[in-house]
């Protein structure tokens, strides 16, 4: 999570506004959606951080983008932002809100790493056996990595389980090169 005071203050303000009004999960959606522009645009972030450009320009940008395309209450968060001059902070606070509505709602982010994609009953299996471990909801979030050669990594918060078949090799290529002859003490 970005740990900044002033992005966190912001998205949980808007956290909290969302809840009181009932419009939690279209504001999450929202905040997906602004920050997948955020990290798919560089010309987008690069205009929300410009000091040159006017905030009414920057305004009108942002009204043409998102005014039909989210709700009310989270366009006029936006909008305060930027009359704020907070606009460069938008990244930031649409990842710390999505972070704080998974925390709301005990939802956790589990990361395989695979060299095909996975069917749907080993999708079922991971979840589940995620969700046992952490006794929480689990999103789970795919990657295709042919470097692993087989086998999978999971990857949940700090904790990650490497069953690959490159880290098999590699404790097997370390076995080989410890000397039988030598005692450890």
């Amino acid at each position: 999570m970005i740990t900044s005071k002033i992005t966190t203050r912001y998205a949980k303000s808007l956290l909290d506004l969302a809840i009181e009004t009932n419009q939690l999960k279209e504001c999450y959606n929202d905040l997906i959606a602004v920050e997948t522009l955020c990290s798919e645009s560089i010309d987008f972030t690069l205009m929300l951080k410009s000091p040159i450009i006017n905030t009414s320009k920057k305004l009108s940008i942002i009204k043409s983008l998102f005014k039909k395309n989210i709700t009310k209450t989270t366009y006029l968060f936006i909008e305060l932002i930027t009359k704020k001059k907070r606009e460069s902070l938008l990244h930031p606070i649409s990842k710390n809100f999505i972070e704080l509505y998974k925390s709301h709602h005990k939802i956790i982010t589990a990361n395989v790493t695979t060299t095909i994609p996975l069917d749907k009953d080993l999708k079922e299996k991971v979840v589940s056996f995620v969700k046992k471990k952490m006794d929480k909801d689990v999103e789970l979030k795919e990657e295709i990595n042919y470097d692993i050669l087989g086998g999978a990594i999971i990857k949940v918060g700090d904790f990650q389980i490497d069953d690959s078949v490159r880290k098999q090799l590699k404790e097997l290529k370390n076995s080989y090169k410890k000397n039988l002859f030598i005692k450890d003490f």
